[in-house]
């Protein structure tokens, strides 16, 4: 599993993870290659991320990780409202790439596949897009999570709704709203917001 930025357009989509290039017959040859996909100006039509950083509401004395951040594709635009923002990834070279011409409030994080290696306490929102689905023991990644999460914070989770889309991965990739409402709640959280203007993706808000 490799995690990095989220969108592949056509047959993958958004993918804040490496990892998503999995929903390609052949993935990329190059972080390079994997950036253009990722990068592709086409996916904003529907990833919407105006709207997403607008519904967001960041505040500039809030910090944020965005997991699997990749080359930056919600990173660098929340860094234009938040006072820290983490890129959070396992490609070194992709977070290279988000880092080039970054403002000085982003910070790059190399992580691993099991662990985001964020410090304590030190995030208000926790941000995915199109990558929960490439984590192999979720349960176990939450807990970290939550060591890092301040008092009051926030997780974001945008994904492929599970059903046959135009965009994103197949089928038995994805994970349910209800299925990713469920595991929160194991984990201590709860749901208290979600918005519906995207089209393929749902977008809930959960906290403790």
């Amino acid at each position: 599993m490799r995690l990095t930025s989220p969108a592949l357009v056509a047959i993958v989509a958004s993918a804040p993870l490496t990892a998503q290039v999995a929903h390609q017959h052949h993935p990329p040859a190059s972080a390079e290659e994997y950036a253009r996909v990722l990068n592709d100006p086409k996916r904003d039509a529907w990833q919407k991320p105006r709207e997403v950083v607008t519904a967001l509401a960041l505040r500039k004395d809030e910090s944020v990780a965005d997991i699997g951040a990749g080359t930056g594709y919600f990173a660098l635009r929340f860094a234009r409202h938040a006072g820290t923002v983490y890129a959070v990834d396992i490609d070194e070279k992709l977070l290279a790439m988000a880092a080039r011409d970054a403002p000085p409030n982003l910070k790059t994080v190399l992580a691993s596949p099991d662990d985001p290696k964020l410090p304590p306490s030190s995030v208000d929102t926790i941000f995915f897009c199109d990558v929960l689905h490439h984590i192999a023991n979720r349960p176990a990644y939450y807990e970290k999570l939550l060591k890092a999460l301040k008092p009051g914070g926030r997780i974001v989770m945008i994904d492929f709704h599970k059903k046959p889309l135009p965009v994103g991965p197949g089928l038995d990739m994805k994970l349910s709203s209800e299925q990713v409402d469920n595991e929160m709640a194991a984990a201590g959280l709860r749901k208290v917001k979600s918005f519906d203007f995207l089209e393929y993706q749902y977008f809930n808000v959960y906290s403790r």
